[in-house]
């Protein structure tokens, strides 16, 4: 100190009045609500369009959407058999994160429909209800058209069978096989009676539809459409847009309606947003 003045410390700032400190917490309440608005808006919009980040996602097939001249719009992604593997599920499709479509019919998260890989059912082991063993009808196992991919002859068919036991494949160790229930694109006449012995579900009711059918080439079509339309009028739209020429061999209407759903980096169809139990799903 000097010339008679007394010493006064530095204390820095003086601390908020009560008034400012009250504006100071308002103004940080308010800036947490706005960024948990903007957050809650970015989900909700992810929600709704089942976006993804797909940069290192499948990009080995081919997706298109056509309308038949029936007026059915169809979804399809078309690959070779190598790249499909059949997955269990308890979501949405558009909500795994995997690229593909619905599988077979379920109940209560069993599965009824066959669903193999390498003589193996996804949910369980040979023999187990719910496993993806069996082709189950309304009251009990019934033989369904089920598509088989046979790794060693490297070609397809689709044969009807209750359990995956009765398939007829080169190697029990090296195959895939989806269950559901007969096409027969190959018949003219006779293919509607099979259909109904195989206990279609709503075969005449408008419904939103899933198919798996293959052509000569053996590349294999996920088909979805979100038409609501008959059995028949489904098969016919895959005859006429996909059938030119006798190019199609045969395949299985799979679950349908509200089950009928797709991811692709080009759409994604949630059915009616229900969570099914198994999919098809690209490898890469």
């Amino acid at each position: 100190m000097s010339d008679g003045q007394a010493f006064v410390p530095d204390l820095g700032p003086l601390p908020p009045s009560p008034s400012e400190r009250k504006r100071l917490i308002a103004l940080r309440v308010a800036v947490a609500f706005m960024a948990i608005v903007t957050l809650l808006s970015a989900y909700m919009h992810y929600s709704r369009s089942g976006a993804r980040n797909d940069a290192g996602g499948p990009r080995q097939y081919r997706y298109e959407k056509r309308v038949a001249p029936n007026g059915v719009v169809l979804h399809t992604i078309r690959t070779t058999p190598d790249n499909v593997s059949l997955q269990a599920i308890d979501s949405n499709v558009t909500h795994t994160p995997f690229m593909g479509v619905n599988g077979g019919f379920f109940w209560e998260g069993s599965l009824l429909s066959v669903a193999v890989m390498d003589g193996k059912p996804l949910k369980g082991e040979p023999g187990d209800y719910g496993s993806g063993w069996y082709n189950t009808g309304v009251n009990g196992h019934l033989a369904r058209g089920t598509l088989v991919w046979d790794e060693a002859s490297r070609r397809f068919s689709v044969q009807a069978v209750t359990h995956a036991g009765e398939l007829a494949v080169s190697d029990k160790a090296h195959y895939w096989a989806q269950g559901g229930v007969s096409m027969k694109l190959g018949e003219a006449s006779g293919w509607e009676r099979a259909m109904i012995e195989e206990e279609m579900p709503a075969y005449d009711e408008p419904r939103m539809r899933t198919g798996l059918v293959y052509d000569r080439a053996q590349n294999v079509y996920m088909i979805v459409t979100p038409t609501r339309c008959t059995a028949e009028q489904f098969r016919s739209a895959i005859m006429d847009l996909y059938g030119q020429g006798d190019r199609l061999v045969d395949g299985v209407y799979l679950d349908g309606d509200g089950s009928s759903q797709l991811r692709s980096r080009e759409a994604t169809l949630p059915g009616d947003r229900r969570e099914v139990y198994q999919m098809l799903a690209l490898k890469r």
